[in-house]
């Protein structure tokens, strides 16, 4: 019996894909959700062979084929595919993207024994996005070339730049490898906070200056306070915020090319089922996509059936720099809780528990 199950399953498994239009990009993204490597390779590069236009299985493809240092014809199928990503997000005028294909480009050259131009790479990642990403590659690939104060300074960029995809986790470990490389650099630690708060003056001002850039083409950009907003919808109908004064509003941050929002959507629809019959909690779904074109065949795919709205200025006034954000606002419209990055096993009760507390505060 017990060598029967694991065949039923699989017949069970073969019938649910033969029944969707594209079997291959359905076992291409079960694969992505079970983080199986092999599986996401083979049905993946299946999908791609015939379209090569889907950013979230690029993505997790070349990310697969790097896993575990993965180096030569694997590394070069890579680095192809992160050319291909960058291709398509600068189509889509998303530097947010570009600058993430770029960072994926520098590992996978490095992987190919090219570090020279893998530094380069991450250099142009940090300057197109700047974020902790690019700053770590910049520090890995400056560090294989001997340059240890300069690995040691994109560590400090690492650690200080405002990255709400950056774990608390995340920066210890940057912070601890920055204080071994600057030691191995200079023979000590002093000077080393010095050089903290260089980065920290020195990101502030780079964040400011893209923030500035980009203000004048928002169409909310006389206004600071987010309540004040007006977002578009789907259809190119307008929203006024101001109509949610008074309430506790979620908003959930999210964009079609990326793979943790598909994941998370399931769990933020629960916590706002929990809420479904409380007045005084909105639930709103705020795409971020560059290119609008691409998110009516998205949810027309996925199936979300809940209004979305275009974020119109809002990532910019909140500070969204990741995806998936999901940041809850209080009655008065400010900031009471903002969950970042993929959080499968304690969203729903974590999101749940801020909703309730800032409908209790009155």
């Amino acid at each position: 019996m017990t060598r029967r199950l694991p065949l039923a399953l699989a017949a069970i498994a073969c019938a649910l894909l033969a029944q969707t239009a594209d079997p291959d990009r359905a076992a291409a993204r079960a694969a992505i959700e079970a983080h199986d490597g092999p599986g996401t390779i083979l049905y993946g590069e299946r999908v791609l062979a015939r379209q090569a236009t889907d950013l979230p299985i690029l993505e997790a493809v070349a990310q697969a084929l790097m896993a575990g240092g993965g180096r030569g014809e694997a590394a070069q199928r890579a680095f192809k595919y992160a050319l291909r990503m960058e291709e398509l997000n600068r189509e889509n005028r998303n530097d947010r993207g570009i600058g993430h294909a770029l960072a994926v480009e520098a590992r996978a050259s490095g992987l190919l024994g090219r570090s020279e131009e893998a530094l380069t790479l991450a250099r142009r990642a940090f300057e197109t996005f700047p974020n902790a990403e690019a700053a770590r590659e910049i520090a890995r690939w400056s560090e294989r070339l001997g340059k240890l104060q300069d690995a040691a300074l994109a560590l400090a960029d690492a650690f200080t730049i405002s990255d709400p995809s950056t774990t608390a986790a995340d920066r210890a470990r940057d912070r601890a490898r920055m204080g071994e490389l600057f030691q191995r650099a200079k023979g000590s630690e002093a000077g080393l906070g010095d050089l903290l708060l260089q980065a920290y003056d020195r990101n502030v001002a780079l964040l400011h200056a893209r923030e500035l850039r980009l203000r004048p083409a928002g169409p909310n950009a006389q206004f600071t306070d987010q309540m004040e907003f007006t977002l578009t919808a789907l259809d190119g109908g307008k929203f006024a915020m101001a109509g949610l004064k008074g309430k506790v509003v979620v908003l959930d941050f999210w964009a079609t090319w990326c793979a943790p929002c598909r994941a998370q959507h399931p769990l933020y629809r629960e916590v706002a089922e929990r809420f479904r019959d409380n007045p005084a909690a909105a639930f709103l779904s705020i795409n971020a996509d560059d290119d609008r074109s691409l998110v009516k065949p998205f949810l027309d795919e996925e199936k979300w059936p809940e209004p979305v709205y275009f974020e119109d200025g809002l990532t910019r006034a909140l500070g969204v720099f990741a995806f998936p954000t999901t940041i809850v606002l209080d009655r008065r419209g400010q900031v009471a809780g903002r969950l970042s990055g993929y959080l499968p096993e304690r969203y729903v009760e974590t999101l749940t528990a801020r909703v309730r507390t800032a409908l209790e505060d009155r």
